[in-house]
C-alpha cells in the first residue's frame, strides 16, 4: 500500500517538473510579475504611501493585509487542530506504548545554549522589530523565537521549557497574536475607514497619515510574531510527545 502511495507523488512531481518549462527565466523584464502594472505601481508609490522602506513587507503587511492576516489565522487554526488530534490520541484509552529515556544534559551544550539563548531572544525582537525597514518581520522574528525555546528543551528537556513558556500559555498568546491584528484593523473601521485600513489611526495618534501605516504595520507583525512563536514551540513540544508533554526529544 506504501509503494502504491508513491504513484501518485510521482505523477505530481513529473507535472511539475514538465510545467517547470514554461516557467520564465529568472528576473526576466517580460515576466508576468514584472510587466505588471501594479508592480510598477508599488515601486513607485511604496515609499510615498507608507513611508517603509522595505517594499516586501509594506506589500505583505499593508496591501496584502487582508492575506497576510488570514495566513496568521490559517497557521492558528492548523496549530489548534493539531493540538486537538495529539490530545484525543493520547488520553487515558490509548494504546500507544510510551518510551522515555532518562539523560542527564551535557554541562557543555546547557553552559553554551545559556549563553546563545538571550542572544538569539534579543535577535528574534530585532528582526520582529525591524522587517519594516530591513529584512525580516513577524513570521521571522516569530520562528527565530519559537526556536529558541525549541533549543531549550534540545538542551536540557521539554520540562524546562514548558516551565518558561506552557502550552497553555503558548495557546493564550497565539491567540492575542490574531487579536492584536485584528483589533488593529477594527480600530481603523471605527475611526472611519475600512478594515486594516491604517491611515485611519493618524486621527488618534500625532503623526501623518503615512506614519501611522509605518507604525501600524509594526503592530501587526507584533501579533503575527506572536501566534507563530506559541503555534511553532506548542507544535514541538507536542509532537515530540505524541501530546503527552512528558519525555519527547
Amino acid at each position: 500500500m506504501k509503494k502504491l502511495s508513491l504513484i501518485p507523488v510521482l505523477l505530481v512531481g513529473a507535472l511539475l517538473i514538465y510545467a517547470a518549462e514554461d516557467f520564465p527565466e529568472w528576473g526576466s523584464p517580460s515576466a508576468p510579475a514584472s510587466a505588471s502594472p501594479l508592480s510598477s505601481h508599488f515601486i513607485s508609490n511604496t515609499g510615498f504611501d507608507t513611508e517603509v522602506p522595505n517594499m516586501v513587507t509594506a506589500v505583505l503587511a499593508d496591501y496584502r493585509g487582508f492575506d497576510t492576516m488570514f495566513e496568521t489565522v490559517v497557521v492558528f487554526i492548523a496549530g489548534m487542530a493539531v493540538l486537538a488530534i495529539l490530545k484525543n490520541s493520547s488520553g487515558p484509552n490509548s494504546k500507544k506504548k510510551i518510551f522515555h529515556i532518562e539523560t542527564e544534559p551535557d554541562i557543555i551544550v546547557t553552559n553554551t545554549v545559556r549563553l546563545l539563548i538571550p542572544v538569539i531572544q534579543i535577535f528574534a525582537f530585532y528582526v520582529l522589530a525591524h522587517g519594516h525597514v530591513s529584512p525580516g518581520g513577524g513570521f521571522q522574528g516569530g520562528v527565530v523565537m519559537g526556536a529558541s525555546f525549541i533549543m531549550i528543551a534540545l538542551s536540557w528537556d521539554l520540562d524546562t521549557a514548558l516551565a518558561r513558556f506552557p502550552v497553555e500559555r503558548c495557546t493564550v498568546v497565539a491567540g492575542l497574536g490574531i487579536i492584536l491584528y485584528g483589533g488593529i484593523g477594527l480600530l481603523s473601521m471605527f475611526l472611519g475607514g475600512e478594515f486594516l485600513d491604517y491611515a485611519e489611526l493618524a486621527n488618534i495618534f500625532p503623526v501623518s497619515r503615512e506614519m501611522a501605516r509605518y507604525h501600524a504595520m509594526l503592530g501587526v507583525e507584533i501579533g503575527v510574531g506572536l501566534t507563530v512563536t506559541a503555534i511553532m514551540f506548542s507544535l514541538y513540544a507536542n509532537l515530540s510527545t505524541e501530546g503527552r508533554l512528558k519525555g519527547g526529544l
